[in-house]
């Protein structure tokens, strides 16, 4: 059974809980029976080796779990080819066990963009949207919250956590393979959703900020990461077909644009806190993420465009409390 069915009464999520088994058992049912990634991933998960860690870390800008002295060769190895299994490995770093995951993103540069500006996160109830493997949440651990819940509906890298939280043993951490939008209703129950990553895929992004809105309680902080372009002006740019090869970006607003937006879907006290342009130092391809990366998405004579002629991708960060 799922460990976050277990442990529904101490998060106090007693009145959604027939929602959230019904979803997880028919999600789980259909990775288990049909999903044939799922099953492969599943396989990769029932092949790890039985380790505990001597020490874990989560307060440094690498994740890190155990050491290479808690495991014996054959361990290594098979630990190593689960990992690989898993490819690709998107946010990070993390060391497990002295196997050094150098991911595509360098994720510790935004978070430590973020960290220092946000609520104080000891004790909260958190939703990180579109967690990925977890970096996030496992970095918010070492701030000690009620629960840190991620959603991420691509299996690879809800495994990754799965491995990655095996060995780690925290019981307050959770990835669900599902979406946002299929959640419960949850209504007020977080204290801080991070959305990082997400609001340019959102065809209709002031009613995807109310929807965040309404899982917040009252004076709860959204921090919201995601692509802007560069201008004082009330205007947001909607690519024709793709940008940066991408098809799902949908709209890439000024900051005062984005900033209306938060007003409009409920938010108060909005302010930016950080604007960076991606660049390779963050952003690149690793042997843990051979695909393509940021330097194949723009233009090769000027990287202060796009291959489609637009705009280099610019992220800005901005906080904001429900009304």
């Amino acid at each position: 059974m799922n460990p976050f069915f277990e442990r529904l009464d101490r998060y106090d999520l007693t009145p959604w809980a027939a929602a959230f088994r019904d979803l997880l058992t028919a999600r789980e049912t259909f990775i288990r029976e049909r999903d044939k990634k799922g099953q492969m991933y599943s396989q990769a998960m029932d092949a790890l080796p039985h380790i505990a860690p001597s020490s874990v870390d989560f307060s440094a800008d690498w994740v890190r779990i155990g050491s290479p002295e808690d495991i014996s060769p054959a361990q290594r190895d098979l630990l190593f080819a689960s990992l690989t299994s898993l490819h690709p490995w998107r946010k990070g770093p993390f060391s497990l066990f002295g196997i050094d995951i150098d991911t595509e993103w360098v994720s510790f540069l935004k978070w430590n963009r973020v960290v220092q500006h946000i609520a104080p996160l000891p004790g909260r109830r958190i939703l990180d949207i579109g967690s990925s493997n977890g970096y996030y949440l496992f970095r918010m651990a070492d701030h000690e919250p009620a629960l840190a819940l991620g959603v991420e509906p691509y299996l690879c890298y809800v495994f990754q956590f799965e491995t990655l939280n095996r060995y780690a043993g925290l019981p307050n951490l959770h990835t669900l393979p599902v979406t946002f939008e299929e959640l419960p209703d949850l209504a007020g129950y977080f204290d801080t959703i991070f959305s990082m990553g997400i609001l340019y895929h959102r065809r209709a992004p002031v009613d995807s900020l109310m929807d965040i809105r309404h899982k917040l309680r009252q004076g709860g902080e959204l921090v919201l990461e995601t692509m802007i372009i560069e201008g004082d002006q009330p205007m947001a740019l909607c690519p024709l077909d793709r940008y940066a090869k991408m098809r799902n970006v949908h709209f890439l607003p000024t900051l005062p644009v984005l900033t209306s937006w938060m007003h409009k879907a409920g938010f108060k006290n909005v302010r930016c806190i950080d604007i960076t342009p991606t660049t390779d130092q963050e952003q690149r391809k690793t042997d843990w993420m051979t695909f393509e990366s940021l330097n194949d998405f723009l233009d090769p004579n000027d990287p202060t465009k796009t291959l489609e002629g637009l705009p280099a991708p610019i992220r800005a960060v901005v906080l904001g409390e429900r009304k």
